[in-house]
Formats: C-alpha cells, sequence, structure tokens
C-alpha cells in the first residue's frame, strides 16, 4: 500500500502536467495576452460613468488565487458591491462588460452566502469612507490571470471587467444581490 501511495504521488503531477501541456499546444493563443505566473500582476483603470478616471484596480496573481487591490474616489460613502463580469468592455452604463464570470455549467446562481453558489465573479464587498474613497483588498479563488491554477482566466479572447455597484451586495438574492447600477468599470489587462 505505501509503495502504491509514492508511486501515485510521484506520477500525477507528471501526468498532469503532460495533460497541461497538450492542452496549451492545441489551443492558439498568439492573439491573446500573455498568460500570468505567480506573483505576476495586471491592472484596471477604474473609469465612472462620464468617462473620467476614478482610480485603480491591481491584480497580483498568487498560489491559490487572485488578490484584487481596489484604490476608488468618487464613491457615496458606505458599502459597495464588486463583481468580475464577463467581458473586458466599459461603455457607460458598463452594461457591456456583460454578466458576472461564470463559465461552469450549470452556472452556479450569484452570492458568497449562497449555499448552491458563488458564482465567479462574487467578491466581497467594498467600503466608501465619508469622502467615497476606497482604498481595500479583495481575495478570490474563483478567478485567476495565471495560466494554471484554480479560477476562471480572466484574459480570455473578450477580456473581463472589474464593475463596482451602486448599493451593497447582499450575497444571495439573483441575479446580483440587489447592488443596482453599475457606476465604476475598469477592463482588466496585463500590467
Amino acid at each position: 500500500m505505501r509503495r502504491f501511495r509514492l508511486f501515485t504521488l510521484a506520477v500525477l503531477p507528471l501526468i498532469a502536467s503532460l495533460g497541461a501541456c497538450v492542452s496549451v499546444t492545441a489551443n492558439d493563443y498568439s492573439d491573446l495576452p500573455a498568460r500570468a505566473a505567480v506573483g505576476d500582476f495586471g491592472e484596471a483603470t477604474l473609469m465612472n460613468a462620464s468617462g473620467a478616471n476614478v482610480g485603480r484596480a491591481i491584480l497580483t496573481q498568487g498560489p491559490t488565487g487572485l488578490l484584487i487591490r481596489v484604490e476608488a474616489d468618487g464613491l457615496t460613502p458606505g458599502w459597495h458591491g464588486v463583481h468580475i463580469h464577463a467581458t473586458g468592455q466599459c461603455a457607460a452604463p458598463f452594461t457591456s462588460a456583460g454578466a458576472h464570470v461564470n463559465h461552469g455549467e450549470p452556472k452556479a446562481p450569484h452570492g458568497l452566502l449562497n449555499a448552491a453558489g458563488p458564482d465567479d465573479g462574487d467578491l466581497p464587498n467594498i467600503h466608501a469612507d465619508a469622502q467615497g474613497s476606497v482604498r481595500a483588498e479583495v481575495f478570490t479563488s474563483r478567478a485567476r490571470i495565471a495560466s494554471d491554477g484554480p479560477g476562471q482566466w480572466l484574459w480570455d479572447a473578450d477580456g473581463s471587467a472589474l464593475v463596482i455597484h451602486a448599493n451593497m451586495d447582499d450575497h444571495a438574492s439573483q441575479p446580483i444581490g440587489g447592488a443596482g447600477d453599475r457606476v465604476i468599470c475598469g477592463v482588466m489587462a496585463a500590467g
């Protein structure tokens, strides 16, 4: 039993890496942004509905997920829902960013507190201070900019966007937890 277990531990990573090589060589990613490695980063310039630059989001790839630092101004004070949307477009009123990143089949319902969720774009709420400024970090294991690892790859053919909503996300109700209008948007890109 011990020999089998050691053999399995030694061979499974090799098989997994060979499978990853086959899938990468089977696809042509030459027209897409480079995939990141652990420790690499990307950035999103955050724009309001008037097209003004109101901040940035810095994406840092970790070994188990993606750390997103949000620095934004011009929000109403209080809590705001923030989500990763499936399309890298930010034409006001930001519906061009599409729905949440949610590639599983069947699609997971929205909500970090939903027993059947969350979807891949769900993130914790962020808080704007009395001046409307946010300085926060959120982490997700459901999204990535690295070529391998947990979560959905964000730099696919149509990209992705970070969207901040007008209201707090209740993390349960459908389809977006009552988060309301999309007030800030940023296209995620290689740094």
